[in-house]
């Protein structure tokens, strides 16, 4: 009998392959964290403008609303701003609040303005 220990060809092989495939799998989920940092600043400044808007439309009257600018310049990016509303079944007004970064990152807000009183 021969009481040689050591690993086999095809044992080192295996465990280069499986080494391989965790180191791998390593490195993508550091790519995708690189990521997901990186577009954190554009998301903050869409969430800052979308908030901002919110609370002009909470403060304007209605008449006023529609003169709000589209687009915002905010920490040197340009963020586009879109508003959409609709009546609730309680009479309120709910209004989304969707701001977009140029490099993508965005944010949505969603606020219920309260009834007008007519005039």
């Amino acid at each position: 009998m021969n009481s040689d220990r050591g690993l086999t060809l095809i044992e080192l092989a295996v465990a280069v392959l499986v080494l391989s495939i965790g180191s791998i799998a390593a490195l993508r989920a550091a790519d995708q964290s690189r990521l997901a940092i990186g577009g954190a600043a554009d998301r903050l400044l869409a969430q800052i403008v979308a908030r901002n808007r919110a609370e002009e439309l909470r403060l304007l009257p209605p008449q006023e609303r529609a003169a709000l600018p589209t687009e915002i310049l905010m920490g040197g990016q340009t963020i586009s701003v879109a508003t959409t509303t609709k009546t609730t079944a309680a009479g309120l007004t709910e209004a989304t609040v969707t701001a977009r970064a140029q490099r993508g990152g965005g944010a949505i807000f969603v606020i219920y303005l309260p009834v007008e009183p007519a005039s």
